[in-house]
């Protein structure tokens, strides 16, 4: 089986939408998916941002997809300790989170003071829950660390969402802390995901990352990806994003 997730395109944040450059990407996208087969399910987060990227694709292919509200960006604020405003459990100063050791760890990230005051972890569990669920509809089954193919397939299974929520699936799947994913990876708007099981012995599976934030849709269309979920390059890039 294919698992295929989606960022959003270019975000307008206040309306909860997308920007002229979003719709671009949204279109260009929808190209590229109209060239997969064996799609079997769309599944959208209930934001309006990736609502409007998934329904491009939807109506090129003329499909629908279920809203499942598990994929919505993950919303657990925290107070940053490093700028001491409250806002998404990412995007910390590196020398912040890199002190804590417990943020590497795949079970322990979620358990240092602060995120258990903000119930951040809660809300992971909320997503790999969710995870689980759709992926045993579709025939994999977690057992512990791994999954048992009930009904092992080569469907294709794509989800339209968020970054945030994106690495916390991620993290499930492969076995990793959403932090070091979080502040190590980026994903463009409208980048694709793409994972694949791997059922080497039979009755075992696991999930492999072969594609990670691909705008290869993008340069084609002759658009660079943009800049949202990126930090400046340089410090004194005054025309990148500063914090």
């Amino acid at each position: 089986m294919k698992l295929i997730i989606i960022r959003h395109g270019d975000p307008d944040y206040e309306h909860d939408s997308l920007t002229e450059a979003g719709v671009i990407e949204a279109k260009l996208l929808a190209g590229r998916l109209a060239q997969h087969e064996n799609i079997a399910a769309f599944y959208v987060s209930p934001l309006g941002r990736a609502q409007a990227t998934a329904q491009y694709t939807l109506d090129a292919l003329h499909r629908t997809a279920e809203t499942l509200p598990w994929l919505r960006e993950f919303h657990a604020p925290i107070l940053h300790p490093d700028t001491g405003d409250v806002r998404v459990p990412w995007d910390w100063l590196p020398q912040a989170w890199t002190a804590e050791p417990r943020y590497y760890d795949k079970d322990k990230w979620a358990e240092t003071e602060i995120m258990q005051e903000y119930g951040v972890g809660a809300e992971a569990q909320r997503v790999y829950d969710g995870l689980d669920r759709l992926l045993e509809r579709h025939g994999y089954r977690r057992d512990g660390l791994v999954w048992r193919p009930d009904h092992p397939n080569n469907d294709t299974v794509v989800l339209f969402c968020h970054f945030g929520v994106e690495c916390v699936m991620l993290g499930h799947l492969i076995g990793a802390s959403p932090m070091v994913l979080w502040h190590g990876l980026c994903a463009a708007p409208t980048a694709v995901t793409v994972l694949t099981t791997e059922e080497r012995r039979k009755g075992t599976v696991s999930f492999r990352i072969n594609t990670f934030g691909d705008t290869g849709h993008l340069l084609a269309g002759g658009r660079e990806p943009s800049f949202s979920a990126r930090f400046c390059e340089a410090y004194d890039n005054a025309d990148e994003r500063h914090d």
